[in-house]
């Protein structure tokens, strides 16, 4: 018993632990030479510059052709003798996909003040039954 005694004595040692160390070590103690370092010039390396990527009518990403978006103006906002009505199947119908899902604007090229009122007309005709609700009631 006397022998376990001495040894907890010796155990008692005090070791302070710096916050960083001062080895050439990474993380996990990994050494830090076996990566390259990095420098500001990306266009040697495997991705290429970046700077040349872009996404809107050149191309860039997943090979798009040259797409050229044309704004579309509001048909309401265009013709101000068009009103907004339940009642009227065929105008509705435009603004109404086949599946009998409402367009959304980016699609149809309403402004947001019409395509409220439109949503709410769409609505009022098919509760009316003049407007199915899926393509399944046709």
């Amino acid at each position: 018993m006397e022998e376990k005694i001495e040894k907890k004595e010796n155990v008692n040692t005090t070791t302070t632990i710096s916050p960083r160390p001062t080895t050439n070590t990474g993380y996990r103690g990994a050494p830090r030479g076996d990566r390259p370092q990095r420098t500001g010039d990306r266009s040697s390396r495997p991705g290429g510059d970046r700077q040349n990527r872009s996404g809107g009518r050149q191309g860039g990403r997943f090979g798009k052709k040259n797409f050229f978006f044309k704004k579309r103006v509001c048909f309401f906002c265009k013709n101000k003798e068009a009103v907004l009505d339940y009642k009227d199947v065929g105008l509705m119908k435009r603004f109404v996909a086949e599946s009998g899902k409402i367009s959304p604007r980016r699609f149809t090229g309403t402004c947001a003040k019409h395509q409220r009122k439109l949503a709410v007309e769409i609505k009022k005709a098919r509760q009316m039954a003049l407007l199915p609700y899926t393509d399944k009631h046709k």
